[in-house]
């Protein structure tokens, strides 16, 4: 088991973790206020267009249990590094870019990059004192919702006032100050396991992934009864099956299904599912619920960047909830503090299914929603660290992030279903989505927050006499 080892600057090795996983996600929303316009930039179509977005999410989801494996093994300031330096070659990549192969494999790598979040929160413990954990740990976490609520506006002004090229130069830039920083000021921990690693395992839940959020990601575009939206969830779900089976029998796999099948982790992963889809819902459905035409009686007429910067607030109620997060965590456990957070999201949706009929509104409701999110985000780290043994904490954070972005994948595809499917005509052969089309996403959040809710409840409680996942987690903020 590793020693602990103290930073003599512990803040600054959080700011940089954090910052680290701020740029890491933010990238993950560069394209989108440009999205529209990909096929004519790339000169490609919009299916082929549509790539661009969809391969970053599928590299990110496939990369963080890979990257918490391989972080176990080599340690996990050395992945951070890698990770980190995958985005600057990512990005880079794009920026000098202007056809959509070269664009595909640098997004692409900058998917690969997320793997930084998931290992940086493992690494949290071993590098600060106990009574700042919490506080980091959830922090850290909060990045995934952070970064992306600020690169909406961020990427919106810049495409305004610049060309396209320069939102990958920014994040180029970004990328080289995090590497840098990353290699001088995180502290190198002893935490290597050596071991060989299961090349065969991440090939195969890589497959396995890719099939499946393929299969979800396309069937709005598809349609869910099209043959190759089944086809894809089919496959995938087999070959994630024989993977299952393949890593059961090996002395030293990618992930531990024994550890993870232990309930309070089973029931921390499957609770991340729920909030991930309440976190994304509200991604996917106030932006369109802002930028529709006035004339429709319910849209309100923002621009890209206007919507971006109502938005925006949001994003940092997430990074202003993380110390509070922190608090709950150590005062009342982490279950209730999941708990707390899958209520607080449910109950934004509802006050955003009575509060949009103005900008401010939906200002106030994704206020909520974010401190929901930022506050469950926070709680499930803590949960799966206090379960899991320290040599196995990169891979089994990184799983965790792995089922928040099964989440996310899965609610961006059921709210694109039912946008779509609850349209009036608004001439010109143009399709919007009904009133009632939002209400219902709104409604559906709910339930799948509240859902959440009562999957933490069934997280069974850590006695007080058991050992934490690791030395360190019982001076650290306790498990619910």
């Amino acid at each position: 088991m590793p020693s602990p080892t103290r930073t003599a600057n512990p803040s600054l090795a959080v700011a940089v973790l954090c910052i680290g996983g701020l740029t890491a996600a933010l990238t993950q929303t560069l394209v989108i206020p440009i999205q529209s316009e990909l096929p004519s930039l790339l000169d490609t179509s919009a299916a082929n267009a549509a790539w661009v977005v969809t391969v970053t999410l599928l590299a990110g989801a496939v990369a963080m249990p890979i990257a918490g494996s391989l972080a176990d093994i080599f340690g996990k300031k050395r992945i951070m590094v890698a990770s980190a330096a995958i985005l600057v070659v990512g990005s880079a990549l794009v920026a000098l870019s202007s056809t959509l192969v070269p664009v595909l494999a640098g997004r692409a790598l900058q998917g690969l990059a997320m793997g930084f979040i998931p290992v940086g929160i493992s690494l949290i413990r071993e590098i600060v004192p106990p009574k700042m954990a919490g506080g980091a740990v959830a922090a850290m976490s909060a990045t995934l919702g952070v970064g992306g609520a600020i690169g909406l506006p961020l990427a919106a002004w810049i495409a305004e006032v610049g060309d396209w090229h320069a939102l990958f130069w920014v994040a180029t830039g970004l990328a080289v100050v995090i590497t840098v920083l990353t290699a001088v000021a995180i502290p190198h921990v002893q935490d290597a396991q050596p071991s060989r690693f299961d090349a065969v395992g991440a090939v195969g839940l890589a497959v396995g992934l890719v099939a499946v959020l393929v299969g979800i990601s396309k069937a709005t575009t598809w349609g869910w009864g099209d043959a190759r939206t089944i086809g894809a969830i089919v496959a995938g779900v087999l070959v994630l099956l024989a993977w299952g089976a393949y890593e059961l029998r090996q002395p030293a796999p990618l992930v531990d299904l024994r550890a993870t099948a232990k309930l309070p982790v089973l029931m921390t992963n499957v609770a991340a599912v729920a909030v991930g889809f309440g976190m994304m819902a509200q991604a996917v459905v106030v932006p369109q619920l802002l930028q529709l035409p006035e004339a429709t009686g319910y849209g309100l007429g923002q621009t890209m960047l206007a919507a971006g910067l109502w938005m925006a607030p949001g994003g940092l109620m997430m990074m202003v909830f993380a110390p509070v997060s922190g608090r709950l965590i150590a005062t009342m456990g982490a279950r209730i503090t999941l708990m707390v957070g899958a209520a607080v999201l449910g109950a934004g949706y509802l006050v955003a299914y009575f509060l949009m009929e103005a900008p401010w509104q939906l200002l106030v409701a994704s206020c909520i929603l974010s401190a929901g999110v930022g506050i469950g985000y926070a709680a499930m780290p803590t949960l799966i660290l206090d379960a899991v043994p320290v040599r196995e904490a990169g891979a089994a954070v990184g799983l965790n992030a792995l089922m928040r972005s099964v989440g996310t994948t899965l609610s961006a595809a059921v709210m694109g279903t039912l946008l779509t499917s609850n349209t009036v005509a608004a001439g010109g052969g143009l399709e919007l989505p009904t009133k009632g089309a939002f209400q219902l996403c709104f409604i559906v959040g709910a339930v799948a927050a509240f859902v959440g809710v009562a999957i933490a409840a069934a997280i069974p409680r850590r006695r007080v006499e058991e050992p934490a996942g690791s030395d360190l987690a019982a001076a650290g903020a306790q498990a619910g």
